[in-house]
């Protein structure tokens, strides 16, 4: 049971963590296709990576120790399970669904049910690329069992069986006749004929777009910092390695400069460009109200949170205005429109 518990809730990390990764191109498709950010199809969204995930860490997770490791058989007989299923049958009769056999029967069709509903209702797909899609997940999971994850390990450590070949496609199947049940409009991702209609600037839009550039900076500033950690470590440099305080620089410099030359560029920063929203207008050429922008937005959040001392508390009071000044100043404008005396508008109503 502990094991149990482990797995699901590394599934449920791991799914956060690919959640986390997608959510700003995520926002940026949905109001590309579908013209708004719909909170209903981003739950349904995160469930697909979560399921996904556990797929992943219940097929071939935990990895044994290569030294224990037990060589497990192989199953290539076909439609065994029925006489499995007749077995347990003739032993228990009406009880024969607590049977083991049949349990792991149901389990391993149930597993993909989910896979056939999800490519319905996001994909879009139908029965016979669920029916290929389930196959070839299936296929892809027994043969990582089969070859001891493609030669990690000297044989296999979990038992090949083509009948889980028939049952996981089964499932998937199953699931997307399950999806019938949900209307046709939310089938996939259509573009909708509105989608490039403007729509009202909404507080809970602007909050959104500030959202997508502070998680996307904060990914940024990680992956930078990633790459010059191991770079330390390539070059033996093991002392600043494990300091860590030079990669957290590299990470906060290369967002800063990252988002300063978007905002260079188009006026406007990743969070604006996914929500579809943009400054505009005001007294200033856009050579000096695009800085200002910069500044009073995203990018003076970040220079100041990289100040060393008492600036991480200046940081907290710059966000918190940010937020407060949402509500209170014209078309949600916000500080940046303070500080560069722009306008805000939908980017759409200017095409």
């Amino acid at each position: 049971m502990d094991e149990q518990i482990f797995l699901g809730a590394l599934a449920v990390t791991l799914g956060a963590v690919a959640g986390v990764l997608l959510f700003v191109p995520f926002v940026a498709l949905s109001y590309r296709r579908r013209g708004g950010f719909g909170f209903g199809r981003f739950v349904l969204w995160g469930a697909a990576l979560v399921y996904l995930m556990a797929v992943w860490t219940y097929t071939l997770l935990p990895l044994p120790d290569p030294d224990a490791i037990r060589c497990a058989g192989v199953g290539l007989d076909p439609f065994a399970f029925a006489d499995d299923i007749r077995e347990a049958v003739g032993r228990r009769g009406r009880g024969a669904l607590t049977d083991p056999a049949v349990l792991q029967l149901l389990l391993n069709v149930l597993l993909f049910v989910p896979l056939g509903f999800f490519l319905r209702v996001l994909g879009g797909r139908g029965i016979l690329i669920t029916l290929l899609v389930g196959f070839g997940v299936s296929a892809l999971v027994e043969t990582t069992q089969l070859s001891g994850v493609w030669g990690l390990y000297p044989c296999a450590y979990r038992v090949f069986d083509v009948d889980d070949l028939l049952t996981n496609t089964l499932g998937a199947v199953l699931g997307s006749m399950l999806a019938l049940l949900v209307p046709r409009r939310h089938w996939g991702t259509p573009r909708f004929p509105d989608a490039e209609e403007p729509r009202p600037i909404t507080r809970s839009r602007r909050y959104l777009a500030m959202a997508c550039d502070a998680l996307g900076a904060w990914l940024t500033g990680m992956a930078a910092a990633v790459v010059f950690q191991v770079a330390l470590y390539l070059l033996g440099a093991h002392a600043a390695m494990r300091d860590g305080s030079a990669a957290g620089v590299v990470g906060t410099t290369t967002a800063i400069v990252v988002w300063l030359i978007v905002v260079l560029a188009t006026g406007r920063t990743v969070g604006d460009l996914a929500v579809q929203l943009r400054f505009t207008g005001g007294p200033l050429p856009p050579a000096l109200a695009r800085p200002l922008r910069f500044a009073g937005g995203i990018g003076g959040y970040l220079v100041l949170l990289a100040l060393p001392g008492a600036w991480g508390l200046v940081a907290g009071v710059f966000a918190v205005a940010s937020l407060v000044l949402v509500l209170t100043t014209p078309d949600r404008r916000g500080l940046p429109g303070v500080v560069s005396g722009q306008r805000l508008v939908d980017a759409r109503a200017e095409r």
